[in-house]
Parts: C-alpha cells; sequence; structure tokens
C-alpha cells in the first residue's frame, strides 16, 4: 500500500471509495463519467449546493434506466431466440425426446435401478453448460457429487429425475421457462439462458 494510505482512517475512506467503484463498475450506464460521480460525492459530502436540481436529476434517472431496460429487452429476445434455435436444432438429433413441457433429453446410458419419486432425494453427477459451451457448474470437476430432493431443483431437473431409473446418465437440454426463467441465476447463468446438462443420477437415498 502507498505511504499516501498510513493510517486506519485513510485506509478506510479509501475503501469506502473503491467499493462504490466496484458497484458502478458492475452496473454501470453508457456514457457514465466518474469525475461527476466523484463530484457529487464530495458536494454532498461537504453540503454543497448542487449544481443540478433534484427534478433534473430525476428525469436524467429516468432517461438512464429507460435506455437500460430497452437494451436489455433486445438483449433479451437475442438470447430468447438463440436458445430457441439450439432447441430446435438440438430436436433434430437421433435418440432425443421432447417432452411436453418443451424439455428435451437423450438417454446416454439406461439404469436398471427404480425411478424417483418428486419426494425422493438423490444423489448424483452432473455438467452444466450454457449453450455456447462455458461450464457454469460441474460435480464432475469438483470430484464431488451433489444430493438434493428431486422437487427443489429447477423444474427440468424436476421432471427429468421422475423418468430416470437410478443408474441412467442423460443429456438435458433445459429451456429458461424450466431453468432459471427471466432473472437467471448469479453472475454465470443470465436471464433466459437455455441450459445444457449431462446428469448422472447415482443413487436414490430416501
Amino acid at each position: 500500500m502507498s505511504d499516501k494510505y498510513d493510517s486506519y482512517e485513510l485506509k478506510a475512506s479509501y475503501g469506502v471509495g473503491r467499493n462504490m467503484g466496484t458497484q458502478l463498475l458492475n452496473q454501470p450506464f453508457e456514457g457514465i463519467n466518474i469525475d461527476a460521480v466523484a463530484q457529487g460525492v464530495i458536494d454532498a459530502f461537504t453540503q454543497k449546493e448542487s449544481p443540478v436540481s433534484q427534478q433534473e436529476m430525476e428525469e436524467a434517472f429516468q432517461h438512464i434506466s429507460k435506455i437500460m431496460q430497452e437494451k436489455q429487452a433486445e438483449l433479451s429476445k437475442s438470447v430468447i431466440a438463440e436458445g430457441e434455435a439450439f432447441q430446435a436444432e438440438n430436436a433434430k438429433k437421433e435418440g432425443v425426446t421432447v417432452t411436453e413441457s418443451g424439455l428435451q433429453y437423450e438417454v446416454i446410458t439406461e439404469g436398471k435401478g427404480e425411478v424417483p419419486s418428486g419426494s425422493s432425494k438423490v444423489r448424483t453427477h452432473y455438467h452444466g453448460t450454457l449453450i455456447n459451451g462455458s461450464v457454469f457448474d460441474s460435480s464432475y470437476e469438483r470430484g464431488q457429487p451433489a444430493e438434493f430432493a428431486v422437487n427443489g431443483v429447477i423444474k427440468g431437473w424436476t421432471e427429468a429425475l421422475q423418468m430416470m431409473p437410478a443408474g441412467s446418465k442423460w443429456r438435458l437440454v433445459v429451456p429458461y421457462q424450466l431453468a432459471y426463467g427471466e432473472q437467471g441465476a448469479g453472475g454465470a447463468i443470465g436471464p433466459y439462458q437455455t441450459l445444457v446438462f449431462d446428469v448422472e443420477l447415482l443413487d436414490i437415498l430416501e
């Protein structure tokens, strides 16, 4: 750390600004001016009269919010269209079954065990990717199977598991409506994402 920040107070002060900067970086808008942001912080803290009226600020916020919503809507349309195109191509593959809900599955290995119910708890191995092949989660890579209730996961998994005999391995293509929907899940899975899973049902625990 630079000698410029040689006290706890200075380090904490810098930390406040650093955290604010990180938040802005993660949720920016096009045209954001960091110098104006810094000036706003200084003016507020020193109780200096604002050169921008409250009404002007609210109008600016509304304008920027509208632009961001329109861009997000266009991006969402693109993501949905890409997912639907992927599903359409996958449905043409030999061995792929499409259920009434839109879930697609392909039996890689047919197990001989029992089929879990909605109230069962199971142990699985899985590998999850986006349609571009990016891995967002994998119990195989962690080297540790996952245990969970059949009715405690995304809809696509809940549906598939209740058709899978223990010992089976299936490849699932899960439309966003049966996955994480309009919200997505954290940074790895955005809104409206179609997901691909290799799922291996190891055991029915209860």
